[in-house]
């Protein structure tokens, strides 16, 4: 099922969520070469950042991803954690962005990551920061504080620094009014279903409600969220008010 959480850079209202996980990518290509394993490949977009950068790019996942036009791309597709069939010490670096949070055994997820990359290899890893959540998002098993994720990370890799995702002062912006509209919605949950229900039951309406609310701020913030571009969003040391947390490990 593809769901909210996979963002297109075609749909006008995703463009805020689409330029973050963008940025990712963008990030990533300033530091990658050689060999290089995508975990969670999604839509594909960042293959057309990162493949031409690479000798071999090997992309995996849960459903089918657009390798179309890379002559050097594999595509592989594989339930995570598990990278069975994948050498050990293959690659020089793993990218993964957005997927650990979807993952339940997080820390198989890293050793598996750590055991395909070779000696001085470095895992490139993002996932959302708790801290600035708006509500709870029912399609991941968890989210992470910097704290924690070093923590899990660290069980496998020797070198681990985090790094968080931060938006210009208009990206914040628009930040502020996505969590005031949140907020207009979940006042409804006195009971604090959203906390207690099964994610699973869960997940259908948050993608729906996700969906409109995006849409809802596009119509009333159009030139704000066409104003956002890559260039809105950089990397420095992590704070709680970053939107994500970046892993830059070194095995």
């Amino acid at each position: 099922m593809q769901t909210a959480e996979r963002s297109s850079g075609h749909d006008p209202s995703e463009l805020v969520i689409y330029n973050r996980c963008l940025y990712a990518y963008k990030a990533a290509s300033e530091i990658v070469s050689g060999n290089i394993i995508e975990l969670g490949s999604g839509e594909g977009y960042g293959i057309q950042l990162l493949a031409p950068l690479s000798k071999r790019y090997l992309a995996v996942d849960k459903f089918d991803t657009n390798i179309s036009g890379q002559p050097n791309v594999e595509f592989r597709k594989q339930l995570l954690p598990s990278l069975s069939g994948i050498a050990d010490n293959s690659f020089d670096f793993a990218v993964t962005f957005q997927v650990i949070e979807h993952i339940q055994d997080d820390t198989v997820f890293i050793s598996e990551i750590h055991r395909v990359l070779k000696r001085g290899g470095i895992l490139l890893l993002t996932t959302p920061n708790r801290s600035m959540s708006l509500t709870r998002n029912p399609w991941h098993i968890r989210e992470y504080l910097a704290t924690e994720l070093a923590g899990i990370v660290g069980k496998s890799f020797t070198k681990v620094e985090v790094k968080g995702v931060f938006g210009s002062p208009v990206v914040m912006q628009y930040h502020e009014r996505n969590k005031a509209s949140v907020r207009r919605i979940t006042r409804f949950d006195v009971l604090n279903l959203q906390y207690k229900l099964p994610r699973q039951l869960l997940q259908i309406p948050y993608d729906i409600m996700n969906r409109l609310n995006r849409r809802k701020l596009l119509k009333g913030n159009t030139e704000i969220v066409n104003n956002v571009s890559l260039s809105d969003f950089f990397l420095q040391e992590t704070t709680e008010n970053c939107f994500d947390l970046f892993v830059i490990a070194t095995k």
